[in-house]
């Protein structure tokens, strides 16, 4: 017969052999926010009209934040270049000169990395145009992506986010109902763009998901998330009742600034007031305000091991 007092330890130590093996960070281990992407997460040149989600994130989770993104970004412009600050190119590397001279002191163990890219990379100025650098493929942006992770992790950091991309072929610029506008004015096939663009997308999310699974058995002590972005919007493009409560119909498909232009003459339309809750896109391309407290609450409650909706943790 086992003593009790040597049963109870082989317990706990099995307990905490398996919590330390246990995939996702603790609830409230956190109290930074590290983000990078375009802009979509960008704070101060951003697209939903108002208050972006990491700043909601920062307050929901009670967190101090460290904003990197830039509009316009793409992984690399080495792959897809663009006049923008791209993820390895500037926002990382701003982030590592900060982090050397000092400006930076965040514990890894009390920090949490978020990514949010891959809009620009298969957008009409990149992979859907045919606009990359020349034999450069979803492959290679979507692996540029996952490798952020390595290239925080080998500077120390250890828990992260990886959000995937969006529905783009129902975003307003990309649906096969879509018009000119100041993102686009030039003549396309707007169902072949928006059939196209669902190719890339769940192509891409795919090859990140596998790509990540790949990767966090290498990287020992990390925690990885993966945030399903498109899953989220999906969701709320059909049930726009759960998540929209602006004062006018639910509306899935326009934008709270939506610019046709005609013979080159834009003719805009802009909702106001607590109508802008009601809608999905804020313009042709990026969400709303209201869409993106959503993803700042679903993501904080995924950090937090609150919920496990949208949110899964592979390491």
């Amino acid at each position: 017969m086992v003593p009790k007092g040597t049963l109870a330890a082989v317990v706990a130590f099995l307990a905490l052999a398996q919590s330390s093996c246990a995939a996702g960070p603790r609830p409230g281990q956190f109290k930074n926010i590290v983000t990078f992407g375009d802009s979509y997460t960008d704070i101060t040149t951003h697209g939903d009209g108002g208050t972006v989600w990491p700043i909601y994130a920062a307050g929901y989770g009670g967190w101090e934040l460290f904003p990197f993104a830039r509009a316009g970004a793409t992984c690399s412009n080495n792959l897809t270049p663009v006049p923008f600050p791209s993820i390895f190119e500037s926002q990382l590397p701003l982030y590592f000169a900060e982090k050397d001279n000092g400006t930076l002191r965040l514990k890894p163990e009390e920090t949490i990395y978020t990514l949010w890219i891959g809009t620009n990379d298969v957008g009409a100025t990149a992979l859907l145009t045919g606009s990359q650098v020349a034999g450069v493929t979803l492959v290679d942006t979507v692996s540029c992506a996952v490798n952020w992770v390595k290239t925080l992790y080998k500077s120390g950091a250890r828990n992260f986010v990886f959000q995937n991309m969006v529905p783009l072929q129902h975003a307003p610029l990309y649906s096969p109902n879509s018009y000119p506008n100041h993102y686009w004015t030039g003549p396309r096939n707007t169902t072949e763009w928006s059939v196209f663009m669902t190719e890339l997308v769940n192509s891409g999310n795919s090859l990140a998901k596998l790509m990540l699974q790949d990767l966090a058995p290498t990287l020992p002590g990390s925690h990885i998330g993966l945030f399903d972005s498109y899953g989220l919007f999906s969701d709320i493009m059909t049930n726009p009742q759960n998540y929209l409560n602006g004062s006018v119909p639910f509306n899935t498909t326009g934008a709270v600034f939506s610019c046709p232009i005609t013979n080159g003459v834009a003719s805009c339309t802009i909702a106001t007031g607590t109508a802008v809750d009601s809608f999905v896109w804020f313009d042709e391309l990026h969400p709303s305000e209201q869409v993106d407290r959503t993803v700042a609450r679903n993501l904080v409650n995924g950090i937090q091991r609150k919920s496990t909706n949208w949110t899964t943790w592979i390491s």
